[in-house]
């Protein structure tokens, strides 16, 4: 087991199995991880606790011959085991249904290259990028978008394998560490900077389709949406970028034809309504925990329903049991999430956080406000401070020394900006070191 592959897909997990225990379906769960709730004694009709890879689960369907899998509830690891699988043609050799998003539909989110020509078919725009399998092609890629740029590799979780480069060698290093984990990587245009927005997106198979939760991160681009402080809904878009941005998704959604649930990310200039789409993940993810978790909306339990051929006009929503399931949550309080790294356990770890995830939990604090749940969730993290403001001096520190701390962000940063402003800086003397919206400043 590695980060990012328990507690949040636990969540997932065992919602869906309770949502077909509801219908009377006997379910068969795979799952190498002892410690989770569903894998205890009456969450699952039969369990094995074996590794999520092609050769033990297609043993586990040739025994107990099920009629259909549902492969969205296991984080990234399941859906790369579900895409071997198709392609050996296990499912079709033992009969067994994929149900809810069709395997295709995950190959065409997950394939770096496929995903850009869906896209381009319907007029929405991704980042400039090219999809390399080798050095040679990475560096001539390199060439040609200009940097900086982006490395990023396909069919990965926590964005493994990625990192930022400036100059032919940089892209040299990350190619070459990006190909040990991925035989496909993506060399694309760097929006470092831009604001990065999240969009959670459930769609039945009678194409309705609506977005449940919009969140946005405190963090420009550049830092991987797991490091980052998320808040939800979002605080700094216009009415018109939140819904030009919620139409896009709803569009691309239906175009890629998923069924169940879904999270779409962009990046999204500050100074224009220009914007890209970053990736579609086609499965429940970390977001999509905190999002059923901030607006009461149990995402996974309606995608398992979903995935057996309800309509969402079907459904009722199971937490507040008066609306149904087609009733996009409406907020009157603010969300904050914030991650918690314990990297000084690790020695040697480079302090410093970016694209791929280090962190190793989260807390999620409710406010009336952004200040009052941020303020709320820095407590919360148990790391020994006091909130935002009124913690011990630290030692040591002048303005060049907060300066990198802004620009070169470690998980001090929030910490660094309060020491900023207590030093004299301006809001934008801050902003543009962090690119943090002045609105959250």
């Amino acid at each position: 087991l590695k980060i990012g592959e328990a507690g949040e897909f636990d969540y997932s997990g065992s919602q869906a199995l309770k949502a077909l225990k509801e219908e009377g379906i006997r379910t068969i769960l795979i799952n190498p991880n002892i410690a989770t709730v569903q894998t205890s004694d009456g969450m699952a009709d039969d369990v094995y606790f074996l590794p999520v890879t092609p050769y033990f689960v297609e043993e586990v369907i040739k025994k107990e011959r099920p009629d259909g899998i549902l492969v969205a509830f296991g984080g990234q690891t399941a859906l790369n085991c579900a895409v071997a699988l198709y392609r050996a043609g296990v499912f079709e050799q033992y009969h067994v249904q994929v149900l809810g998003t069709p395997v295709q539909s995950i190959i065409d989110t997950e394939d770096r290259e496929i995903f850009k020509v869906k896209l381009d078919q319907i007029g929405v725009l991704s980042a400039r990028s090219v999809a390399c399998t080798s050095m040679a092609e990475a560096l001539a890629a390199g060439e040609t978008i200009g940097f900086p740029i982006i490395v990023r590799a396909a069919f990965a979780l926590g964005g493994l394998g990625s990192g930022f480069a400036n100059n032919l060698d940089e892209l040299g290093d990350l190619a070459r560490q990006a190909l040990t984990t991925s035989d496909q990587i993506l060399v694309e245009e760097s929006l470092k900077g831009w604001k990065e927005v999240e969009y959670e997106v459930v769609r039945d198979q009678f194409d309705n389709c609506i977005t449940v939760c919009n969140m946005e991160n405190f963090d420009p681009i550049g830092i991987h949406t797991g490091e980052s402080i998320v808040v939800a809904p979002s605080q700094t878009l216009s009415n018109r970028e939140y819904h030009k941005l919620r139409s896009i998704g709803i569009k691309t959604i239906r175009h890629l034809g998923i069924v169940g649930e879904c999270n779409i990310q962009y990046a999204l200039d500050p100074a224009s309504e220009d914007y890209r789409v970053i990736e579609v993940n086609a499965r429940l993810s970390r977001s999509s925990a905190l999002a059923s978790k901030a607006t009461g909306y149990p995402l996974a339990f309606v995608a398992a329903k979903l995935s057996l051929g309800y309509s969402l006009a079907e459904l009722k929503n199971s937490v507040t049991q008066t609306t149904s399931a087609f009733f996009e949550p409406a907020l009157d309080y603010v969300v904050v999430k914030l991650p918690r790294w314990d990297l000084g356990k690790f020695s040697g770890v480079n302090r410093q956080i970016g694209s791929a995830m280090k962190s190793v939990g989260e807390v999620m604090a409710i406010g009336k406000s952004f200040e009052e749940a941020i303020q709320k969730g820095l407590r919360m993290l148990d790391t020994g401070k006091r909130g935002f403001v009124a913690n011990r001096p630290e030692e040591g520190l002048n303005n060049a020394a907060i300066d990198q701390l802004l620009s070169e962000p470690n998980e001090e940063r929030i910490f660094a900006i309060n020491h900023a402003f207590e030093a004299g800086y301006t809001l934008e003397q801050v902003h543009q070191l962090t690119r943090i919206d002045h609105w959250f400043l």
